[in-house]
């Protein structure tokens, strides 16, 4: 099966089957289960995380792709992670060794450049983001790796009210939760840095690498605030 069929609806079984099916069929969800630990091992008292789902999924012809985004929390950023990009329930593509498009997105926003008000308003506008790109991997079959930069030319911020420098963001492994070997198959996980124009511009004019920028930043952690490390 190729990923563009990833998602595609089961083939729908006689009537009866399916009613005798109804009580021995449970979820599978050991992609899901996967991701999880490995973020409870890095936060182990957060067994409960802010989570944002879906209404209406993906293939059934809702907006957004991915199932979810869970948000842990330490006292200086929220560490969003995604579930949806890889596959979280059952097998369904033919390579046995990447799971769907053998990658989740995360991305660590700073607490201190929110206000309090606008907390969930600003956590949603990430989902919102998260979605975004993965619509363009669900709809096109382009896949986001370590090391690139996503540059869209936007003048406005990439914040709630729009009025932060950062307009873009480049790609990395992120450091804190390394790949995953999980039944379905391997999953990176690529984390979102917010970048400034000036900098995407320099990566995208071939004046510096994404390695070099990320060092240059010195963190890994989003901050709204902060002017262009340039």
């Amino acid at each position: 099966m190729g990923l563009f069929d990833k998602f595609r609806k089961k083939e729908e079984k006689p009537q009866e089957e399916a009613d005798e099916m109804i009580e021995l069929e449970k979820p599978e969800c050991s992609g899901w289960d996967a991701i999880t630990a490995a973020f409870e091992e890095l936060y182990p008292d957060q067994k409960n995380p802010k989570h944002y789902g879906v209404l209406v999924p993906w293939e059934l012809g809702g907006d957004d792709p991915l199932t979810g985004i869970s948000i842990y929390e330490t006292a200086e950023y929220y560490h969003f992670v995604t579930y949806g990009l890889s596959e979280i329930f059952e097998k369904e593509t033919d390579d046995p060794e990447i799971s769907g498009y053998g990658m989740e997105f995360t991305f660590k926003l700073k607490r201190s450049c929110i206000a309090p008000e606008d907390e969930d308003g600003e956590l949603r506008c990430v989902c919102g983001i998260l979605q975004k790109v993965a619509r363009i991997t669900f709809s096109n079959g382009e896949l986001f790796r370590a090391y690139e930069y996503i540059y869209t030319g936007q003048t406005t911020g990439i914040d709630l009210h729009q009025k932060s420098d950062l307009t873009g963001f480049i790609l990395i492994a992120d450091k804190d939760v390394k790949s995953l070997s999980t039944p379905n198959g391997k999953v990176d996980f690529v984390e979102f840095i917010g970048c400034t124009n000036d900098e995407l511009l320099a990566v995208k004019n071939k004046e510096m690498t994404v390695p070099e920028l990320y060092s240059k930043l010195g963190s890994d952690i989003t901050d709204y605030d902060r002017t262009s490390a340039l």
